[in-house]
């Protein structure tokens, strides 16, 4: 906690002035944010950190495993549902980007490296709804043997998963049948910090960008 009370006696004496005029416009304005990010709650992911948003940029929500529920999962295991409602009827975002990433506990939860214990039932019903993920991957992937590569394999199908489940919301359907939003499916790589985006093309996660020299 310690570290906590003097990151925000940092951030009052040492960086508040750079964002003053930025922070007095947002509580006159309201927030405009241009994006809805859904990503995981893992603490090496940060949405504002790889993209460099600014405050009021990203409307972002982080749950274990950035899952996005189907619509018509209800009551405590869909709160991500609220604020996909809110971010695309009421704040009218342009864009959704579901952000998954490399050695996701969640995901190494779901194939059973780390089995979630009775202990914790709020997580294992939540696992519970990326289930069809777990099957895509006994469908389609049963070549892969190495751990290394199923992980990345659960990944990416968990964000195709999520993508899919955004097409059962009526509120994203009329966005996206009018053309005033656009979906994204990235995958981090913490190792490097390197971002791939599918490409419905191709099939396939291809980077973000490509450094340069």
């Amino acid at each position: 906690m310690q570290r906590l009370i003097e990151g925000v006696h940092k951030f009052r004496s040492d960086e508040f002035g750079n964002y003053r005029k930025l922070f007095r416009k947002l509580s006159q304005e309201g927030q405009n944010p241009h994006t809805l990010f859904i990503t995981c709650s893992d603490s090496r992911v940060l949405a504002e950190l790889i993209t460099q948003s600014k405050p009021g940029d990203l409307f972002v929500v982080k749950n274990v495993g950035n899952i996005v529920t189907p619509a018509s999962a209800t009551g405590d295991t869909n709160s991500t549902a609220a604020a996909i409602e809110f971010a695309v009827e009421n704040l009218r975002v342009s864009d959704i980007v579901i952000c998954g990433h490399s050695q996701c506990g969640a995901i190494a939860a779901m194939l059973d490296k780390n089995p979630v214990s009775a202990s914790t039932p709020h997580l294992r019903d939540w696992l519970n709804l990326a289930a069809p993920v777990l099957e895509t991957l006994k469908k389609d992937y049963a070549h892969l043997h190495n751990a290394g590569e199923r992980e990345t394999a659960a990944a990416e199908e968990n964000i195709l998963f999520g993508l899919d489940n955004l097409h059962s919301y009526s509120c994203v359907q009329e966005r996206l049948m009018d053309g005033s939003l656009r979906l994204h499916g990235w995958f981090f790589k913490i190792a490097t910090a390197e971002l791939f985006a599918y490409d419905p093309e191709s099939l396939q996660f291809q980077p973000l960008v490509t450094d340069k020299g």
